[in-house]
């Protein structure tokens, strides 16, 4: 047997111990996640502990839905113990009428983030029947095709390394599938998802000083790689990585239209939509940041 197909850790016992508590009143909040519980984990459990306190069900009355006990629900939505496995975490989704596909997507990355081998993965996900076809909302697909390249481009410019990149752009795609509702009634879907992503990509880049550090992308520019001579293009990267770590220490919105325009080359008449603020809004965005950077960086050339 290999190390992939070694048995775990026995499961718990689904069973409530003597003395439980009585049922859960209706609108209790579950108590709160657990301090271990992992990046990736909360991912997807924090979305479905919000779908349940929303749904007005209380913990017994998703027992009955779900048919599991009271303790591993318990257990299951505050993070406590081991990892749970698909079919409760299944289960759980079909009772709140939650998309199964981008959260069995969550799961799973969670799960590598818990040291599950993929054996065990593999066998959980086997044990549920298949979800069929995927159908995301209408809406969502579009949103997703008109955003895949300028988020991909952005995730890019900081972790460097493509497919990082297209994983934080996949989680976030995911995490909008599965609070789409949520989405559509904030006041603004594109700004809505634009800090949904730059949140996702801030947590997983290297920081300096508080910052996103931001220094590696001297290594990527044209003009350094066009420098023959290694003495000059040392002192080029240099230079860039200063200017880079200034892009960087920019307020937020400011920093994401000059690494969508300089860094990412896209036109800026197509910024304001990306990041989901008004065109005059991004515009001074990027006369303010320009004027911050330029004080520093007199001899920088942005083209």
């Amino acid at each position: 047997m290999s190390d992939s197909e070694q048995p775990g850790p026995p499961e718990p016992d689904d069973s409530d111990p003597p003395g439980a508590e009585p049922s859960s009143r209706r609108g209790r909040r579950p108590e709160p996640i657990g301090d271990g519980v992992g990046a990736a984990h909360r991912t997807w459990l924090e979305p479905v502990r919000s779908r349940l306190v929303a749904s007005g069900l209380t913990l017994d009355e998703l027992v009955g839905r779900s048919g599991y006990s009271k303790t591993r629900l318990s257990e299951l939505l505050r993070g406590k113990g081991y990892y749970p496995s698909w079919e409760i975490t299944y289960s759980v989704v079909r009772a709140l009428d939650l998309p199964p596909w981008p959260l069995r997507r969550l799961w799973t990355a969670a799960a590598r983030e818990a040291a599950k081998k993929q054996g065990w993965i593999e066998n959980r996900i086997q044990a549920v029947q298949p979800l069929g076809l995927e159908q995301p909302p209408v809406a969502h697909q579009a949103f997703t095709l008109a955003m895949r390249a300028p988020y991909a481009a952005y995730a890019r410019a900081f972790l460097q390394a493509e497919d990082r990149a297209q994983r934080v752009v996949r989680e976030t795609f995911d995490i909008l599938w599965l609070t789409w509702d949520e989405a559509c009634a904030t006041a603004d879907v594109k700004r809505h998802a634009w800090q949904m992503l730059r949140s996702r990509v801030m947590a997983r880049t290297l920081q300096q000083d508080g910052h996103p550090d931001l220094r590696q992308a001297a290594f990527f520019t044209a003009a350094q790689a066009a420098i023959i001579d290694l003495a000059e293009r040392s002192a080029h990267i240099n230079k860039m990585a200063g200017f880079f770590d200034a892009v960087a220490r920019l307020p937020q919105d400011q920093m994401d239209v000059i690494v969508l325009t300089h860094l990412c080359t896209i036109d800026a008449a197509a910024v304001p939509g990306i990041v989901g603020l008004s065109p005059a809004m991004t515009h001074t965005l990027d006369h303010h940041a320009r004027g911050a950077l330029n004080d520093l960086y007199r001899q920088h050339t942005w083209e």
